[in-house]
């Protein structure tokens, strides 16, 4: 019989999931699907004057605090998910969630810049946000930092 030998660099592992790793999945979620729920199906169409916005009510008479609202749950999600007692807050997991922070505010950037001048009408949510584009790219790579810290 062979015996294991433990090997002293491995990096630890941990359980998949975890409470922790399963609310920031939750909260991710919700934030993604509040932005589209509130664009696609309760926002008056801006370019038609009679448009009336959709139901419910209480959230369209939020108006753009539904995108701080979503992406405010998205951003803690990922935020939560930095943690040590997730799989992306460990190992591996961190530089692939610092690297997918930085890289996604990024393009998010560089796409808002783009196609800002003529353009960005056409893109869903880039034509509601306009120079909070900017806001919603840099606090990507604020995520991204957070998952920096973790990194050994």
């Amino acid at each position: 019989m062979r015996q294991k030998v433990k090997d002293e660099l491995a990096e630890p592992r941990g359980p998949v999931v975890t409470p922790r790793s399963v609310a920031a999945l939750l909260l991710v979620v919700a934030g993604i699907a509040w932005v589209l729920y509130y664009y696609f199906g309760v926002r008056a169409d801006p370019t038609d004057f009679e448009a009336e916005p959709g139901s419910p009510a209480w959230m369209a008479e939020l108006v753009r605090w539904n995108y701080v609202i979503g992406f405010g749950l998205l951003f803690l999600g990922l935020a939560i998910s930095a943690h040590p007692s997730t799989p992306m807050g460990r190992g591996r997991g961190v530089v692939t969630g610092m690297l997918g922070c930085f890289l996604i505010g990024l393009v998010w950037i560089c796409i808002y810049y783009i196609f800002a001048n003529d353009k960005l009408d056409q893109i869903p949510v880039f034509n509601d946000l306009l120079q909070s584009n900017l806001f919603v790219g840099i606090a990507f790579m604020g995520v991204g930092f957070i998952f920096a810290t973790r990194w050994e």
